[in-house]
């Protein structure tokens, strides 16, 4: 994904908000976890509400009481402080050579949209080295493609699915 810088792609989203009121919007959301990069100035300018993954991530984690969280996606969501409005837990990113592992095999199964054997236990392994080598108390899916891989009901330890709180969080704006 080429990334525009902050705010080339805020105007974007401004522009296309303005698009979605002129149609009766109440709200909006940026569904790309990536996207959110920028928005703090987005929803400066926004014109509509705003459901903001992050805001609604960090309020799930503080209800959980969670302190300590291990963290998948793309090496710029592990490495960056793109979670930094989460102030109640420490964010964990993988260590080397998980990294680079995991963000290659997250960067593969986006392409093609589907998990192979190999980057599943590539996400799991990366899973269990968090959660009992650095102390992690559930893991973060900081990527919406991680859904192709990981299930709340089936996984064997506690997950934050980013993607699944922000559509709960959208689905409440649009249903009072």
């Amino acid at each position: 994904m080429r990334r525009l810088p902050g705010t080339a792609q805020t105007a974007i989203y401004s522009r296309l908000t303005k698009r979605l009121v002129s149609a009766g919007a109440e709200c909006v959301a940026v569904t790309s976890i990536a996207g959110h990069f920028c928005i703090d100035d987005f929803k400066a300018v926004s014109p509509l509400p705003v459901v903001d993954l992050i805001d609604e991530v960090s309020r799930a984690i503080e209800r959980r009481g969670l302190k300590r969280i291990g963290i998948l996606g793309t090496r710029t969501v592990m490495e960056t402080r793109f979670y930094a409005r989460i102030a109640s837990a420490e964010i964990i990113p993988p260590c080397e050579p998980d990294l680079d592992d995991v963000h290659q095999a997250y960067i593969s199964m986006a392409a093609s949209g589907l998990v192979t054997d190999q980057q599943r236990s590539i996400f799991y392994t990366a899973s269990h080295r968090l959660l009992e080598n650095y102390g992690a108390e559930a893991i973060m899916l900081g990527g919406t493609d991680l859904a192709l891989v990981f299930s709340e009901d089936t996984t064997e330890f506690p997950l934050i699915d980013c993607a699944g709180i922000h559509a709960n969080a959208i689905s409440r704006f649009a249903i009072p």
